[in-house]
């Protein structure tokens, strides 16, 4: 695909709820969230040799969210503008988004796994089944089982990091 193809994907794909997203963490300025998600684009535009417009996603959300913390931390060096309307500080809601993108990339990287390594971390994370209980539902010896999640668990390390998310 050629650049020019990869913007409009991602454009007609992520603006919108990109756009939601922005004017929420903005205090709902329609102006400056427009200008956000511009700025988003952009900046996805010189990366388009390295995006897929699939799954490209949780980088154009993360771009935003960044640009928005800096944007606040412009403004914090500023005299402080006092609301006049009584809406709530939207720097409250970026822990639940933080969450939600970091949940989103989880999952992307998940499907990466192997069938195997996948299964194994469903039935001992989200099932939360002992290493016991595993095998059995399996029909694989409890060695296997911690063995797929150890190396599971590298590999979900490994794509998350690369990904640019960290525990907390």
């Amino acid at each position: 695909m050629d650049d020019e193809t990869v913007i409009r994907a991602l454009y007609d794909r992520y603006r919108r709820p990109l756009f939601g997203y922005v004017l929420r963490s903005v205090g709902g300025d329609h102006q400056y969230a427009e200008d956000i998600v511009q700025e988003t684009m952009a900046r996805a535009w010189k990366h388009s040799d390295q995006l897929d417009p699939e799954r490209a996603g949780p980088w154009l959300f993360t771009v935003a969210r960044n640009l928005v913390i800096s944007g606040r931390r412009k403004r914090g060096a500023r005299v402080a503008e006092v609301p006049l309307d009584g809406r709530r500080d939207p720097a409250a809601e970026t822990d639940d988004i933080d969450r939600v993108l970091q949940a989103w990339q989880v999952a992307e990287v998940l499907h990466e796994l192997t069938h195997d390594h996948l299964q194994v971390i469903v039935e001992l994370f989200y099932r939360r089944r002992t290493v016991a209980e595993a095998a059995v539902v399996l029909g694989i010896p409890p060695g296997t089982v911690k063995s797929r999640s150890y190396y599971a668990l590298h590999a979900l390390r490994a794509a998350l990091e690369e990904r640019g998310v960290t525990g907390s």
